[in-house]
């Protein structure tokens, strides 16, 4: 990877390579760490996106949320959103229906099916997860956890003003 992005520098004279190379060692690690995830979910008929939406169900206080509010969160769009919902719903994992306080809003809802899916899929995640972390120390994982949340936060920043007018 350094010597490739090396040469990629040499043709390019402008190229950020710290910048690169920190993007292209960000998307390995996530890559990896997805395609073991969705290894995991995949007998239960699940993806990243659907599971990733069943936690943000299962962590909301009342542990239930709008489609809307679940697009903001997933990252998902509202078709998208539209799918993994009828995913979701049609294995039992959560309810749809209207909201008690305004029946124009749609209400998903965890079903104990649901909680019991999350509890049963969660812990055989530890090791790997523990592994992957086991060479830093508690202050590098504080630092890594700091820095990444900047790096997120400059990607908000830019995409929110892709976005504007």
């Amino acid at each position: 990877m350094d010597a490739g992005t090396a040469r990629v520098g040499e043709s390019i004279p402008d190229l950020p390579l710290p910048e690169v190379r920190l993007t292209r060692l960000l998307l390995l690690v996530g890559g990896t760490l997805l395609t073991e995830l969705e290894a995991t979910l995949k007998p239960h008929g699940l993806n990243d996106s659907d599971f990733r939406t069943l936690m943000l169900i299962y962590s909301s206080p009342q542990g239930s949320a709008t489609p809307g509010e679940l697009c903001e969160y997933a990252q998902q769009g509202p078709t998208n959103m539209t799918r993994i919902a009828n995913v979701l719903v049609k294995a039992g994992l959560v309810t749809r229906a209207p909201s008690a306080e305004d029946r124009r809003r749609v209400l998903l809802s965890i079903t104990p099916a649901g909680k019991r899916l999350v509890r049963k899929i969660l812990p055989p995640l530890f090791p790997r997860v523990l592994g992957a972390f086991a060479s830093l120390s508690t202050s590098d994982k504080r630092t890594l956890d700091r820095l990444l949340r900047q790096v997120a936060l400059n990607i908000d920043t830019l995409t929110q003003s892709d976005r504007r007018p």
